[in-house]
């Protein structure tokens, strides 16, 4: 039964408080702070997150409404728009997103079974995008884009088993998306699913050898040799199935064996695509089906612009800016763990849409989401203990 938590405590517990302050110790999150902790800096902007507040002042202003209540829902600091400003501003960003990687690993598990389609696939199968989020030089100088124009990129791997990204990497716009290939660590018999932009041989190679699989699309100006054609079911689609090699100087050296090109005509779009990929063994028409499912991760970024806070900032530093974007992840790995674990059936967005408006409740969160008898249900991962248990 509910111990008259608020729905904000109990999302919360979805939380492992352990490992957040084993992040704090490594990066001394607390030192010289006496009033306004980690904790309550990441507590606050998790409730920015959620209700959807503008500014500092807003989240002081509605906060201290209910400042009955700030204990309850584990904000014992001093809650004000400076101590906000301040832990933002020096509090090291890496303290988030290493807790947003303990919060990875404990979605991951829970969407292993979402796509049979995906889980058909002997090894993981990941998107790698980025996306760009404009900011005013004027405000931000440090995000240097265009010639009067500021902004930074988001570059994410999403497990395509549930849309959980497991990769992120914040950097200026500036930065071409073929260079966080550097960045990544190979995982064997994985499938990489990336567009043109990161279309770059010698990097490919590297994934080649580390046992990894890549799935992109070929510039115009490719240049190749036709090696081996293989037979293709062409009112499928397929226009050819081919084992090839590159010509170019560079580009040989760069990639010297042997790869796949495989010609596909998408009838929605009307037009030829072309892939490239070192796996010979998948049907050409599930590579062509593993692209296509690569635009999961163009919605994952729309879902988050349009549901989290993530292009207006509350502090200007790239330190706070990274802090909350790190803390925008937290909270959707929070609600997608949430929904799991309830087994809840609606959607993300339905799911944050009724706790925004619910969070000073004290209503068991299953009941809140559900609409059935708390009586009925027991709570699930609730830290209270009982005195007596008859």
């Amino acid at each position: 039964m509910n111990q008259g938590h608020t729905v904000f405590s109990q999302i919360i517990d979805f939380m492992p408080r352990y490992e957040f302050d084993k992040f704090v110790k490594k990066y001394d999150g607390n030192y010289r702070r006496r009033t306004f902790s980690t904790w309550d800096q990441f507590l606050c902007m998790i409730f920015a997150q959620l209700s959807y507040r503008e500014s500092l002042r807003d989240i002081e202003s509605c906060l201290k409404s209910q400042s009955g209540k700030l204990y309850h829902m584990g904000i014992k600091g001093k809650v004000a728009r400076m101590n906000l400003a301040r832990a933002n501003e020096r509090r090291d960003w890496r303290i988030f997103a290493e807790f947003a990687q303990t919060l990875i690993a404990q979605a991951r598990p829970l969407y292993i079974d979402d796509s049979e389609f995906i889980a058909a696939i002997d090894g993981t199968v990941y998107a790698l995008d980025s996306t760009t989020i404009d900011l005013c030089l004027s405000i931000f100088p440090w995000a240097e884009f265009r010639k009067r124009k500021g902004g930074i990129k988001l570059h994410t791997l999403l497990d395509l088993q549930g849309s959980i990204p497991t990769f992120i990497e914040i950097t200026k716009a500036l930065i071409h998306d073929v260079n966080i290939l550097d960045l990544l660590i190979p995982e064997n018999g994985a499938f990489y699913i990336m567009d043109r932009g990161y279309l770059d041989f010698e990097r490919l190679f590297i994934l080649h050898q580390a046992g990894s699989y890549f799935i992109t699309r070929a510039k115009d100006n490719l240049k190749f040799i036709r090696v081996y054609s293989h037979k293709v079911d062409k009112p499928s689609g397929l226009r050819c199935d081919q084992t090839v090699r590159l010509t170019g100087y560079y580009s040989h050296q760069h990639y010297p064996v042997h790869f796949r090109r495989i010609k596909y005509f998408d009838a929605e779009q009307n037009k030829d695509l072309v892939f490239l990929t070192n796996n010979f063994k998948l049907s050409p028409m599930i590579i062509a089906e593993l692209y296509r499912n690569r635009w999961k991760v163009e919605l994952f970024f729309k879902w988050i612009k349009q549901h989290l806070r993530i292009k207006a900032f509350y502090g200007t530093s790239q330190n706070a800016v990274k802090t909350q974007v790190w803390i925008a992840i937290c909270t959707y790995l929070a609600v997608a763990i949430l929904k799991k674990q309830l087994k809840i059936e609606m959607s993300l967005y339905t799911i944050l849409q009724i706790l925004s408006v619910s969070l000073f409740e004290k209503i068991p969160i299953y009941q809140l989401l559900t609409g059935n008898d708390y009586k009925n249900i027991t709570e699930v991962n609730t830290k209270q203990l009982l005195l007596f248990n008859f």
